[in-house]
């Protein structure tokens, strides 16, 4: 009998390792064993009671039909007043485009812009759905090596040697997963002006905007001649606590928003109502909670760090924003992916080891440090313990 077959792209697909790391914690959990979950990028805060109570108070007024594709007038302009006072650009309602999620504007821009023959750059290491989605698209992925010396921020003139004709977009995340890193803005004009010398769209990720420590990150979209090329991720997942939402916008050149809007609505639809309602609620509403999370997530890094580093072969750069610690532990015996599997099994601590991410940090695992303070003290004594055991 005649097997049904898979298509190419779907066989290209990659996916994230935080989910297999998680569903083996699981297991072991299952099983009795004691597992301090350092692994999911999510933060371990509840959505702020003000916006689940929008979300809620939407329900019972009948917001749960069908809706516009694009997003609700009420969120577009709220999301645009809040793009153009927190990145320096002037924006209006019509560039937003509403997703659910973030991620699918990752594969929605790729799809848009690109295509077999055209290359792609993106930060290695970097989020794996950016990979994923180029593949997918059948366009060549140009990893742009993220170095440890430079604070994983991008290199300008490594980005300029890889910009040619054949590019079509390029990939940015600042402040970064999984590294915690900043692009400076002396960084960031260089780059600017190496892509202005090309036709490449510019996909900014900047999910993380509001999770930095001592200084913002700037945009790239802020910068001459940048904001009618780029497309300025934002979302709800990590500021406001809400990855079960599913809600992420976008402020996008006009000749992308139409594109966009049509592979939502040949996927999703729309974004229920309820949820955009929530949204709202969350950019125009108190953002004390927002700020008590960050002072939060600070506080765990200044524990962590110090802390990693006093263990004999880890060493680990301060990461400047996002809720990510990407520790080098090259001198250790064994490889990043041993060690990672080794600690989840024999000292019950789930994180990822840096191949994750990409084929540019060896040596490296990633720690989430959305977890309670209490959480981080006992994973540092057990990976202490591990590594003086190797």
């Amino acid at each position: 009998m005649t097997r049904p077959l898979l298509t190419d792209a779907v066989t290209r697909l990659g996916t994230e390792g935080a989910f297999a790391v998680l569903a083996r914690a699981r297991e072991l959990e299952r099983r009795g064993r004691d597992v301090i979950h350092l692994e999911i990028g999510e933060p371990d805060f509840e959505t702020p009671p003000h916006v689940a109570e929008a979300g809620i108070a939407a329900i019972r007024a009948g917001n749960t039909h069908y809706c516009q594709t694009a997003g609700l007038s009420e969120l577009r302009e709220a999301a645009a007043a809040y793009l153009s006072r927190t990145r320096g650009v002037s924006l209006g309602p019509e560039s937003v485009v509403v997703a659910n999620g973030a991620k699918p504007f990752l594969f929605f821009t790729v799809l848009a812009t690109c295509g077999p023959g055209d290359e792609v750059i993106y930060p290695d290491p970097g989020f794996p759905i950016y990979e994923s989605a180029i593949r997918f698209a059948g366009a060549t992925p140009v990893p742009l090596p993220l170095h440890e010396g430079r604070g994983f921020s991008v290199d300008p003139s490594q980005l300029e040697t890889l910009l040619n004709e054949r590019t079509r977009l390029v990939i940015l995340n600042s402040p970064e997963n999984p590294t915690g890193g900043i692009i400076p803005a002396a960084d960031l004009e260089q780059v600017a002006h190496a892509i202005l010398r090309t036709p490449a769209w510019v996909l900014s990720d900047e999910v993380y905007a509001r999770i930095t420590y001592g200084r913002p990150a700037p945009s790239l979209a802020s910068l001459p001649g940048l904001l009618e090329r780029t497309i300025l991720l934002d979302g709800f997942s990590k500021t406001y606590a809400m990855t079960g939402w599913r809600l992420g916008y976008a402020a996008v050149p006009e000749q992308l928003v139409d594109p966009l809007t049509r592979l939502i609505v040949n996927s999703t639809s729309c974004v229920p109502p309820f949820v955009q309602l929530a949204g709202v609620a969350a950019l125009l509403g108190p953002q004390d909670a927002v700020d008590a999370m960050v002072a939060e997530f600070r506080a765990r890094r200044d524990f962590l760090v110090p802390a990693l580093n006093a263990i004999p072969g880890v060493s680990c750069v301060e990461p400047l924003g996002a809720f990510y610690a990407f520790p080098n532990i090259g001198s250790l015996p064994l490889s990043a992916d041993e060690f990672a599997d080794r600690l989840l099994g024999e000292a019950g601590v789930a994180l990822l080891s840096g191949s994750a991410f990409g084929s540019h940090a060896p040596g490296h695992v990633r720690i989430s440090y959305a977890a309670s303070l209490e959480s981080l003290e006992r994973a540092v004594e057990r990976i202490a313990g591990f590594v003086a055991s190797l």
